[in-house]
């Protein structure tokens, strides 16, 4: 199975960003961040949220795991 585009980018900003702030030297966050950056322009590009926008209300959130009907 292949993952659409969007879902690629956002999986990839999301890595970039844990790169980023594991990252030793700020040389390399630099280089992580400007990834991130890179991936954020494509999803812009294909019209989908930013996975770090904060008032991100496009994307439904998750149930909770346990919501069973009483």
């Amino acid at each position: 199975m292949v993952e659409s585009d969007i879902r690629y980018y956002r999986r990839r900003a999301y890595e970039e960003m844990a790169a980023a702030n594991r990252a030793v030297t700020a040389e390399a966050r630099q280089r992580r961040l400007q990834l991130v950056d890179v991936y954020v322009g494509h999803l812009k590009a294909l019209d989908a949220p930013s996975p770090f926008d904060p008032d991100d209300r496009a994307r439904p959130a998750d149930p909770p795991a346990f919501a069973w009907p009483a």
